[in-house]
């Protein structure tokens, strides 16, 4: 699948960069959905690069539930990551496309 400029690239596995971007803003996504997550493991992602990073990520939290997060990173400030959007109540097989 080809990245169109500006657009999301493809879905890769996640990784321990991934994982870490997601605990940086876990505190948020809890504070956004009310819930306090005992697992929280980012599968898969996928990025867009605009003035700074757009992260979309896949996070297994438990049983047979995913969140999915927008996460920007700034390019300024030390690369500071803040959550933008939380999508819940999806499925390992929900896609992963911008929401």
């Amino acid at each position: 699948m080809a990245t169109m400029v500006g657009g999301y690239g493809p879905i890769r596995v996640a990784n321990k960069e991934t994982q870490e971007i997601c605990h940086q803003v876990k505190t948020q996504v809890e504070k956004k959905t009310g819930v306090n997550y005992v697992e929280y493991t980012a599968v898969e992602s996928r990025f867009q690069v605009v003035a700074g990073i757009n992260y979309l990520i896949k996070v297994h939290v438990g049983g047979a539930n995913y969140i999915h997060l927008e996460i920007f990173q700034e390019m300024r400030n030390g690369g500071k990551n803040s959550l933008t959007k939380v999508k819940d109540h999806q499925t390992k097989d929900s896609p992963l496309e911008p929401f």
